[in-house]
Formats: C-alpha cells, structure tokens, sequence
C-alpha cells in the first residue's frame, strides 16, 4: 500500500518536472509565492468588518438599548464551552421580555439557539472544516416571517473571502433570494484593498439587481482609515484614532445618492449625508462610550464591572430632532462552578483553534 502511494507521488513530481509547459508554470508560481511571503503581509480581517475599530469598538450602535433588563448566565463547561442563559426585558419594544438561550462551543463546532416567550426562534450553527476554512448556518422562525442564511468565510495568511446567501430558493422557476462575496487582500504591512458584491432578486416577477462596492483599509497601531464606494449608490468613509492606552475616538462620515431630486428627472440625483463623532474611555473596571451625530442625536454607554460576575450597564440617547430621550439600566450576572473557572484558567493557556463564532 506504501509503495503504491511513493509510486504515485513520484508520477506526479515527474510530471511536473519533465513537462516543459508544467514545469514553467510551478517556477512562476514559487517565484510567486517566495516573493509574497517576504513581503510579511498579515490577515486583513473581512469587507464586512472592515471598520470595526469605529463601528463595533467605539460606537453604540449595537450596543445601545432602553428599559429595564437583566441576563443571567451559567457556565457548565468552557472546553467545551456549554453556557445557559436567561434574559428578563421590560419597557423595550426591541427585546422580548423573556428569552432563553443555549450556547456550545469548541475549536471544530458552534451552536447557540434561542427562544422567546413567544416561540420566536434563532438559531446558528458554524462548522470549521480546516484552520482557515468554516461553515456558517443562521435561521430565524418568527410570526414576521422566516429567514436563513448560508455562509462560507476562507481565511487565508493575508487574504479573506467570503460567500453569503440569504433565503436562496429555486421553488419559483429561478434563483430568487440574497446573494453576498467579498475579498479583502493585504497589498502592503499597512494596506489592504477589496471588493464586496451583492446580488439579489426577491421574486421572478422583479428583474436581478447587482452592487458592486470597492473598498480600502489601512491600519496602523494608532490609527485607521477605511472607505467604501458604491458606484452611483454613496460612500462611506471611516477613521479611528488611538489616543492613549484609554481613550479611542472614530468618526463616519455616509453620503448616500437617494434617487431623484426636487428638480425631478432632469436634475441632479438628491443626496443624504450623515456624520457621526465618538470615543470609548476604558477605565480599570469600566467602559465608557458617548456619540453624536449631525441629525442631533446624542448617545451614552456606560459598563461598570462591580464585581467579577456581576455587571452594571447604564444606556441613555437623546434625539434633539424628535424631541424624544431614551433611557436603559441591565444588569448581568455570570455564574460558574470552580471547577469551571480552574477550566478557564488551563484552557486560556493551551493553544488551539479558537471557536467559529
């Protein structure tokens, strides 16, 4: 059996040696390849998270919430990760008032489920086929209506790409649905440049419609610039700025071309813009954040530790334009065994693949 597969391997290595055409082709890509390498290029993350220093570290938007809320978990397991949780909301009309929630974790697999006091459901399963290769599975069972999603992220030593669809369905004849891919590829230590394009058709009766963005990044470790441009759709352009150790400040500026304008089809194309300013203060045992934006509405974040599993987190937005506030208090508690900590501790240290999240 070993002397088969040495017989095969050495056919193929003849092939390409002895093969002129074969041969030329490998050296250029070795040539190609040793030179890349040198180059030192890292991972430039992915088109989607391309600015996640001002979107996801500095800003509010995913974080901001009103009314009263509390979150309870437990953890039973961290190798394998295994965590329950119980959510109680009141006073939000985002937030269901009781939802319950399931998470299981490990370098191969991901799996977390949750359901509300309504039966609404949410699901998503991730599967790492190799260290750069992982599968994502997302539904969404609601009386709104349902949603799945299919997703496939590469990562490569300095590259990203990814394929995503959204309700893909061929019941109606056709292909009908969401279909998203993005690449994003290191050109310099400090440059990446990539491309995101977005294809839908929600049913036969509408015509396909196709984006094409184009987007740059460049990333130093005190600050950040990143842009994206839709042709004859808008721009959005991003900076963020390491003050201190502390201090994290960002800014987005959006233009947005919104079809026709007061000159009707013979004018120019009417624009929307938005500016949004903010900066995250990080403390010893708590985090601050606070933003503004050009539509006059102002928005605070406060997340203070009181104690090793106990949270406080104060929100609050005030809409100048529309004359409304918004106030929100949570706190969360996480519990777990000492058995389960010591876990943490030794898993901390062991070098693995992390979860597909």
């Amino acid at each position: 059996m070993e002397l088969d597969q040495l017989k095969k391997e050495q056919a193929i290595s003849q092939l390409f040696t002895q093969n002129g055409v074969l041969s030329r082709l490998n050296d250029v890509y070795m040539a190609f390849h040793e030179r890349r390498e040198a180059l030192g290029l890292s991972n430039p993350g992915t088109v989607e998270n391309i600015a996640k220093e001002v979107q996801r570290d500095v800003f509010l938007n995913n974080l901001s919430f009103s009314g009263l809320r509390a979150d309870l978990t437990k953890a039973f397991g961290v190798a394998p990760l295994f965590q329950v949780s119980h959510a109680l909301s009141m006073g939000s009309q985002a937030q269901p008032p009781y939802s319950y929630g399931v998470l299981y974790g490990s370098p191969k697999v991901f799996l977390q489920a949750n359901l509300d006091n309504e039966l609404q459901f949410s699901g998503r399963f991730n599967w790492r086929w190799t260290s750069a290769l992982v599968s994502k599975t997302s539904v969404q069972l609601t009386s709104q209506g349902n949603m799945m999603s299919l997703e496939n992220d590469y990562t490569g030593a300095d590259f990203s790409a990814s394929l995503k669809a959204v309700n893909p369905s061929l019941l109606d004849g056709g292909i009908t649905g969401m279909v998203m891919a993005s690449y994003l590829q290191s050109v310099t230590p400090n440059l990446s440049l990539g491309l995101d394009a977005f294809w839908s058709r929600p049913a036969m009766a509408y015509p396909p419609d196709l984006n094409v963005s184009y987007a740059a990044r460049y990333k130093t470790p005190e600050w950040m610039a990143c842009g994206q441009i839709v042709p004859e759709r808008g721009i959005e352009a991003s900076y963020w700025k390491k003050l201190s150790e502390k201090v994290e400040t960002g800014i987005n500026v959006n233009l947005a071309f919104a079809g026709l304008g007061p000159a009707g089809p013979m004018g120019p194309m009417a624009k929307e813009g938005s500016v949004t300013i903010g900066a995250k203060y990080d403390f010893r045992t708590s985090i601050f954040r606070a933003q503004v934006d050009n539509s006059g509405k102002v928005g605070c974040l406060l997340e203070k530790r009181i104690a090793p599993p106990i949270q406080l987190t104060f929100s609050g937005e005030i809409d100048h334009k529309q004359n409304a506030a918004k106030l929100g208090l949570a706190v969360s508690i996480e519990a777990a065994d000492q058995e389960v900590m010591e876990q943490q501790e030794s898993a901390a240290a062991a070098a693995s693949d992390p979860i597909p999240f």
